[in-house]
């Protein structure tokens, strides 16, 4: 995982991205090839002093939105029910779990979510968006029920193509790099 620090443009595209104010920001956990934020590194206690689990918070509209159609097709039941039926999967997703909380205490282990992680994990799929803002993160092979959300999106969003609303949504005008690559440094 390669986080790069949050500038100020980067907090003033992560406001226009969400309709509202960052916060948390603790880094850009991954970028989009054209260097706007994809996914923001979030801390584990917001400024308010509330809890807040989600340390990989997807950004991206495009992605968003793409995600959000696997959601409302039921993905997260299938993807369930693959963790009960496939045992080296749901030990790859523990394991994601796993990660996630390591990286989460390295920031601060915050009593109210001690072994709690996100999106589910470890037992079940619960948020998809917060699977692939992890996937994205930390590079293909962590996070395997992430990795396989953005493969069922690729026909919609990549992370190795731009489609930045400011900068359009032509794809042949798009930035390509290396597909297997999920995060980009700016």
């Amino acid at each position: 995982m390669t986080d790069t620090p949050a500038t100020e443009s980067d907090l003033r595209v992560l406001a226009a991205q969400l309709g509202r104010e960052p916060r948390g920001v603790v880094a850009i956990a991954a970028r989009c090839v054209c260097g706007n934020p994809t996914v923001v590194h979030t801390a584990p206690r917001l400024p308010d002093g509330t809890p807040f689990p989600t340390q990989y918070y997807l950004t991206h509209p495009e992605a968003v939105s793409a995600v959000s159609t696997l959601e409302a097709r039921g993905v997260m039941k299938d993807m369930t029910e693959r963790l009960a039926e496939e045992p080296s999967l749901a030990e790859q997703y523990r394991r994601a779990h796993e990660t996630y909380l390591e990286e989460r205490y390295a920031l601060e282990d915050v009593p109210e979510i001690h072994g709690i992680s996100a999106g589910g994990m470890p037992d079940r799929v619960k948020c998809l968006h917060v699977l692939v803002g992890h996937a994205l993160a930390a590079g293909p092979g962590v996070n395997p029920l992430g990795d396989d959300a953005l493969e069922m999106i690729r026909s919609h969003w990549r992370p190795d193509r731009c489609t930045c609303p400011a900068l359009g949504t032509d794809p042949d005008a798009a930035v390509s790099l290396d597909p297997d690559a999920y995060t980009q440094e700016a």
